[in-house]
């Protein structure tokens, strides 16, 4: 954990533990901070687009091409305006604890909070080829609005994936599919990537080759033929970074596409787990850095007016009404005292 502690007296415990501290995660913070809540961040520092560090974060409007690191920096710093703690650990487990949560990080200190948003990202779980997974990020990629720009008109390999053939056909006319490990395709998607000079490559890729430059040259197939590509776009499998949630009974489903899995929410990024929201990569797996920063700010509301409501009852709970209920007789003791002789409408003591 880092040197500023997040544990509070367990007497008063945070309005709400965010756990991740990438777009969703501090987008959420800032939210709530601005309307003085008590919160606190709880981040590993592992985010999932830092292998992007060289070539940027794009399609975020005002801050287009910017470091990931430097975007998360910037975002610790206005978050500490408003009073949000972020601090650097890893949560190992979350529980209920009586009307409140007990979040518990890898060096067992323990942070106890109301509400809990979950906003730790995915784990992209690439093809088991040799070598490419140091390449992430660089040259080899599997998004075309993060990295297509930056690939543009150079010759783009595609490993198994017709949509993304016909993505990246639109930066480049040099396109190669690889059908690698057995990807069938219609008659119509064969004409339509011969249409648009799509090249089909038959057989399993095996290992990348490697320039003098530290540049992709070229992969090569089971066959031994060297097809040459100076970029690679592959389909990882996106799993939610949620297994230390096991004991809050979150949901954990298969996304539409079947790319992978994520946590389950609502459109507010409400789990259905009294006093647990979600939001970012972890329960949208195709979310980018700008939706899961809207996700964040969509959750922080959401936990707000949850926070509200909880409040009000409590203070509602706590205050009595007397209620005292008006009889015929309290009403002719009152006309009595305030009327006098004038209760029936007659003005006796006026000497009239």
């Amino acid at each position: 954990m880092s040197e500023t502690s997040p544990v509070q007296a367990d007497v008063q415990p945070w309005d709400v533990v965010i756990i991740g501290g990438g777009a969703a995660g501090l987008s959420a913070a800032l939210s709530l901070g601005r309307v003085r809540r008590s919160v606190v961040v709880i981040d590993a520092g592992e985010p999932r687009n830092a292998p992007a560090v060289g070539v940027g974060a794009h399609d975020i409007l005002g801050r287009e091409g910017n470091s990931p690191l430097e975007l998360l920096r910037l975002g610790r710093e206005e978050v500490a305006v408003y009073g949000v703690r972020v601090v650097d650990a890893r949560v190992a487990e979350v529980h209920r604890e009586g009307g409140a949560f007990s979040v518990v990080t890898d060096d067992r200190q323990r942070v106890r909070a109301r509400r809990v948003l979950v906003a730790t990202g995915l784990v992209d779980e690439l093809p088991d080829i040799p070598g490419l997974a140091q390449r992430w990020g660089r040259d080899v990629l599997h998004c075309v609005y993060c990295h297509g720009w930056e690939v543009r008109d150079t010759a783009i390999g595609v490993l198994g994936s017709f949509h993304q053939a016909l993505l990246f056909r639109q930066m480049s006319k040099d396109v190669t599919l690889f059908r690698h490990t057995g990807t069938e395709l219609s008659a119509e998607q064969g004409r339509q990537l011969a249409g648009l000079g799509v090249v089909v490559v038959d057989g399993e890729v095996t290992a990348l080759r490697i320039d003098g430059d530290d540049r992709l040259e070229g992969v090569r197939l089971a066959s031994g033929r060297l097809v040459p590509v100076r970029n690679l776009v592959v389909a990882p499998r996106f799993v939610a970074r949620a297994g230390f949630l096991d004991g809050l009974g979150l949901s954990i489903v298969g996304h539409p596409s079947g790319a992978g899995e994520q946590v389950q929410v609502d459109p507010s990024g409400f789990t259905g787990v009294e006093g647990v929201w979600a939001a970012g990569n972890v329960a949208d797996v195709f979310a980018g850095v700008p939706n899961a920063a809207a996700a964040g700010a969509t959750a922080a509301a959401a936990v707000h007016m949850d926070l509200l409501t909880a409040d009000a009852k409590a203070a509602g709970a706590t205050r009595t009404i007397d209620t005292v209920s008006f009889s015929g007789a309290m009403e002719a003791e009152v006309s009595r005292r305030v009327l006098g002789t004038r209760v029936h409408g007659l003005d006796i003591g006026s000497g009239a």
